[in-house]
């Protein structure tokens, strides 16, 4: 790829800190304004990093890069940047803290109105979103990990006070963000004679069978997944009588907090609950970002840093059952069938009866994510990577658009999704959805680095080669969100919309995905097993070349090997320490020994024939 991930991150740090930092104080909101995610983005565009890559740590000064201390220059030196993430996480935490202690994860800004004429009332604009937990689950855990290692650097009394203050409202901020999240999820069940049966029927149904036993092999497929909602007990989800297997259904996450859901009971200080008004049906939007951040939640780096308490862990792993069969529901249905998937059948259309490009991408988000979780076969990515091919060339992001084209309005102003049961305080809102093309890159970059041929990694790669030239070409080119995104009208001539301030909602989508591409850049190269077993035959040849040569060559006085055959053997011995995992590597490593050989070799001839 010519995407080049540390680069690219250095110079989305130098820009994001540029917009984030004005006249010696952070500058909080954006194009959106302020609200508890749009300001987790703008943390999380530093935070997300720094938590995962090594090479961009700012917890620890004195180990801290020279090419990161340039980037971020603005902020101050290698001292002085996390004690500003130090302030600004605190003003975070504070300022989305009620007065009653109870975290705050409202959508804010973000709401929009179903009607032009229609604004949204003060009690709408405190709404918990799905969005925001998933997001603070995130942050809270990249605070938890900064905080502890920084510790480790501080002496000063009052900033290792601070330190622990933070570690308090993070730790409760982590705990109601994962109750948020219980009281989220949904199971929808519905008779398979009503329109929503109907309309997934017909979903899955790819190759014209009858529908009775389509309904049954649908049935089977889906028991486990029946079978491990049954047994929730934790949260909202659980209320559905799914006894019944006669009834579909379908599960993940909803908007808000679910009208009716039933409190957590845990010993974890997090505030009182509030009551919801989300409507109890899944959102494909809501479900593929709430699965992003629970993953967070059962990291590498979660465990190793020991970020959860014991009831924590009690709240993440009800989460993590919800995510596992969220997962197993969503992938059974989208590659259900021996023929034509309902995946590739595009556009998706949802038990409601809509239909969306988008949707498509949301199922495909979460057929990729487990497809990485599993390392499933070659041949079910092969099939997602041609959706994936095909949601690029239809949203008009490696194709040319024409004006009056309908795609990209998915671009801007974004999808619509209408939150249903917000109406119960006021006008009815909306949700604006405009990350299509960046989902899109990153599910890409996650598929290519579970593939196991060079073709089809090739194939991905040169597809989010292509996506990310579109992505670059909607950076603002001038202004306070210089280097930052997001602009589509630069590619999309129709948009005449120009805006001034960036997208944190864009640009941290855009770091995560940097993240992903230099996670997957570390990993260790394809290996091919006709290429290990050619390395192995040279290796062989190789040395039984140098066998006869020891035999045959005579000794210096003094000397156990000549000098040249000490260093063809090191060669040949190292080639066979990295020939399984690098077989290429060790070929060139063993072709150069092969010719050192042959010009021992024929320099020994030509000498016998002088004689």
């Amino acid at each position: 790829m010519r995407l080049q991930p540390r680069q690219q991150l250095l110079e989305l740090w130098e820009a994001a800190a540029r917009a984030s930092y004005r006249n010696g104080a952070w500058a909080w909101g954006g194009r959106d304004g302020s609200n508890s995610i749009s300001d987790a983005e703008q943390l999380l565009c530093f935070m997300y990093p720094a938590s995962e890559l090594p090479g961009f740590r700012l917890d620890t000064p004195n180990e801290t890069g020279d090419d990161v201390l340039a980037a971020l220059t603005v902020l101050g030196d290698s001292v002085e940047i996390p004690k500003l993430l130090l302030k600004v996480i605190g003003q975070y935490l504070r300022k989305y803290t009620a007065e009653d202690g109870r975290p705050i994860f409202s959508g804010g800004s973000y709401f929009r109105t179903q009607e032009d004429d229609a604004k949204v009332t003060p009690e709408q604009l405190q709404l918990d979103v799905v969005d925001s937990f998933s997001m603070s689950v995130t942050l809270t855990l990249g605070t938890l990990g900064f905080l502890k290692v920084f510790r480790q650097s501080v002496r000063r009394q009052d900033i290792r006070s601070e330190i622990r203050e933070l570690e308090h409202l993070a730790g409760k901020r982590l705990s109601a963000a994962m109750a948020g999240l219980l009281r989220s999820f949904t199971v929808n069940a519905f008779d398979p004679a009503s329109p929503a049966g109907r309309a997934l029927l017909r979903t899955v149904n790819q190759t014209g069978a009858p529908t009775r036993r389509v309904l049954d092999d649908l049935r089977r497929e889906l028991r486990p997944v029946r079978a491990g909602l049954r047994d929730l007990t934790i949260g909202s989800g659980s209320q559905v009588d799914l006894e019944n297997e006669n009834l579909l259904f379908e599960c993940g996450w909803t908007w808000g907090i679910v009208k009716d859901a039933p409190a957590v009971v845990t010993p974890l200080d997090i505030g009182p609950q509030p009551e919801g008004v989300a409507a109890d049906t899944p959102f494909l939007y809501f479900t593929v970002n709430a699965l992003v951040g629970i993953a967070d939640l059962f990291s590498p780096r979660t465990r190793v840093l020991s970020l959860l308490n014991d009831d924590q862990i009690t709240l993440a792993e009800a989460i993590q059952r919800r995510w596992d069969l969220t997962q197993l529901y969503w992938r059974t249905i989208a590659t259900y069938g021996r023929g034509t998937w309902p995946l590739e059948d595009i556009p998706w259309r949802t038990v409601d009866e809509k239909e969306s490009d988008y949707y498509s991408l949301g199922v495909t988000a979460m057929v990729v994510q487990s497809l990485v979780n599993n390392r499933s076969a070659e041949v079910d990515l092969d099939r997602v990577g041609a959706v994936l091919e095909e949601l690029a060339i239809r949203a008009r992001i490696i194709r040319r658009a024409v004006p009056g084209d309908p795609p990209v309005l998915m671009h801007s102003p974004g999808v619509p999704v209408n939150l249903h049961g917000s109406d119960a305080l006021g006008p009815h809102l909306l949700w604006m959805v405009s990350d299509f093309s960046i989902t899109l890159l990153k599910r890409t970059i996650w598929a290519a680095s579970i593939a196991q041929n060079t073709r089809m990694r090739e194939r991905l790669l040169t597809l989010a080669d292509q996506i990310w030239r579109h992505i670059l070409l909607r950076r603002h080119t001038g202004g306070p969100a210089a280097g930052l995104w997001d602009q589509p009208g630069n590619v999309f001539t129709d948009i005449e919309l120009r805006d001034e301030e960036p997208s944190w909602y864009f640009s941290e989508r855009v770091a995560e995905f940097l993240v992903a591409a230099a996670l997957a850049s570390g990993e260790p190269p394809l290996r091919s097993p006709q290429l290990v077993e050619l390395a192995y035959q040279m290796l062989g040849e190789a040395e039984h070349l140098l066998d006869q040569e020891m035999v045959t060559r005579p000794l210096v006085a003094g000397q156990t090997i000549q000098p040249k055959l000490r260093t063809i053997q090191s060669a040949l011995q190292r080639a066979r320490t990295i020939i399984s995992d690098r077989p290429a590597t060790a070929q060139a490593l063993i072709n150069d020994a092969l010719l050192d050989l042959e010009r021992l070799a024929a320099a020994r001839d030509s000498a016998s024939e002088a004689i």
